[in-house]
């Protein structure tokens, strides 16, 4: 099994995900090979919480140019990770 430092590589801070914090859902960017599994015991690991739920999408990257020059952003997988009533993570917390 991964590493949950491999697993988890960055939460992920906007309007959104702030407002789902509230509710005790929190968002993280993580590696697109990781399973559910590997994504609950890197959250319970890392944070000492327990975990209820886990919601995964993959979030396909967007077109971008510069100037004459196509690219498009990188594709990415983000988790909606939901935890048992009471529990939190701090790094949200000052956001």
């Amino acid at each position: 099994m991964r590493s949950p430092y491999d697993v988890l590589k960055k939460p992920v801070i906007s309007e959104r995900s702030m407002d789902l914090a509230q509710e005790n859902k929190y968002t993280f960017v993580v590696e697109p090979k990781a399973n559910k599994i590997e994504i609950k015991h890197a959250v319970e690991q890392l944070f000492n919480v327990k975990v209820l739920d886990v919601h995964t999408m993959n979030v396909k990257g967007k077109p971008k140019r510069m100037g004459k020059y196509a690219g498009r952003t990188a594709d990415k997988k983000k988790a909606i990770v939901t935890l048992k009533e009471g529990d939190k993570i701090e790094i949200f917390e000052g956001v």
